[in-house]
């Protein structure tokens, strides 16, 4: 005889119907009608409606997400072994790399994957620029993306001079003195990161304590992330919404397995690196204790700041070098409203499809000159180079979004991969943003 619930109509289920009835699903069922976690991601991660036609270059979302628990979980570990002092920093490095049982691994572990998350998230970015996944209703998605991109570049900042090495310190130093150009309150700003008047032991600290604590914060902004992508879905690569169940598919096990490939070609590639390639991506530097009285003859950051660095030695003024760095990464905000085309995806853009390639090209030109010495040829091209950002973002996206014709757009996403009719104009402009 069964017996309904206090509050709980009889033969009415406030669970999944597909949770498991008896045994070990009787448990769960008890859990999760009193803290509905398995319904809730049953709904996010199962049956989570998804376009039926993402490519491989949505991947790298979900790789990103991988990688940030790899560092976490390897930067908890090594955090275990390090000691953050100016005199012991160094040598803790290098104890962790031989006496550590596995300790060599988790740091090549963690350094590498610091460049291969950066690697990934600017693919995801520039993914999102071509395929216009900030348009709306998703400019807060793209938003907190940046921010994202913000606390990364902050945290590897701050991991890049723990090991106090030569090219740890003198990073250090340049990055940090940039911001006395700021009017009236640089110095005093300075004097706050450094915790004194030189870069010593107290900033030594501040930066372990703040890396430590700044990837939980990113865990927090990505959690938001995800919130607003299911709010309205995914875009996909023909940047029109979802009209019925002919246009989506369950997430798993369509993109799961999908994500499983993708997942399995980046740890090959991930793994000659850590193998075979450990320090390719570092600086020779680096494994030579931090020295105040001898300056690197080129003080370099890490290759995912160089295009960054770039610019901000693209011009001989300080203070207009700072401003331009820090607005290269800050014009990203402003991207869902640059963009005046009501079309998203550069597919049936004829122009844009092409000029967006430029800013790509643009951002490797910057690194190469970044890695150079600013003389010479580099200086010119690094300013051209800078120009041509800004002119992408200020100039190219507002100007081609009044001039340029788009090509008409597919009525659904199902007839498009089906190819059951041929291409028709959106009635409504609302779709076509």
């Amino acid at each position: 005889m069964a017996v309904s619930q206090p509050g709980v109509p009889a033969g009415s289920s406030s669970t999944p119907a597909s949770l498991p009835g008896s045994g070990h699903g009787r448990l769960v069922r008890w859990i999760d009608h009193r803290l509905p976690v398995i319904s809730f991601l049953e709904h996010e991660l199962t049956a989570y409606p998804t376009p039926v036609n993402l490519n491989y270059w949505w991947n790298f979302g979900s790789l990103a997400g991988i990688i940030l628990v790899i560092m976490i979980v390897t930067g908890v570990v090594l955090a275990m072994h390090y000691t953050p002092h100016a005199s012991l920093a160094f040598d803790s490095v290098e104890r962790i790399m031989r006496d550590v049982n596995y300790g060599w691994l988790l740091r090549y572990v963690h350094m590498n994957g610091a460049s291969m998350f950066f690697l990934i998230v600017y693919i995801h970015m520039f993914r999102g620029l071509y395929y216009g996944s900030y348009k709306y209703p998703r400019e807060l998605l793209w938003i907190l993306g940046v921010v994202i991109l913000l606390l990364m570049m902050a945290t590897a900042f701050l991991g890049y001079v723990l090991p106090w090495g030569q090219m740890s310190y003198w990073a250090a130093t340049v990055i940090t003195n940039m911001f006395s150009a700021v009017p009236l309150v640089g110095d005093s700003i300075v004097t706050l990161l450094w915790g004194g008047f030189t870069v010593g032991n107290p900033t030594l600290n501040r930066f372990y304590s703040l890396h430590y604590v700044l990837p939980f914060v990113i865990v927090a902004v990505v959690g938001l992330h995800l919130v607003a992508l299911h709010q309205h879905g995914s875009n996909n690569p023909l940047g029109i919404e979802r009209r019925g169940p002919q246009d989506s598919i369950p997430f798993h096990p369509y993109y799961t397995i999908k994500d499983m490939f993708g997942l399995s070609v980046f740890l090959i590639v991930f793994a000659v690196f850590v193998f075979y390639l450990p320090n390719f991506l570092g600086h020779p530097d680096n494994y030579i204790p931090a020295n105040p009285m001898v300056t690197p003859p080129h003080i370099v950051p890490e290759w995912y700041f160089l295009p960054f660095y770039a610019i901000l030695r693209s011009v001989p003024d300080k203070l207009l070098g700072v401003v331009l760095m820090f607005g290269a990464v800050l014009i990203l905000f402003l991207v869902p409203w640059l963009d005046t085309s009501p079309v998203r995806s550069a597919r049936f853009r004829p122009v844009y499809r092409w000029v967006s390639w430029l800013l790509p090209a643009d951002a490797i030109v910057l690194g190469w000159v970044g890695a150079n010495p600013p003389s010479g040829a580099f200086v010119v091209i690094g300013q051209i180079a800078t120009f041509y950002y800004f002119f992408h973002f200020l100039i190219l996206m507002p100007l081609l979004g009044k001039i340029e014709r788009p090509r008409p757009l597919p009525i659904s996403i199902g007839a498009a991969v089906l190819a059951a009719g041929p291409p028709v104009p959106a009635a409504a402009p609302m779709e076509r943003r």
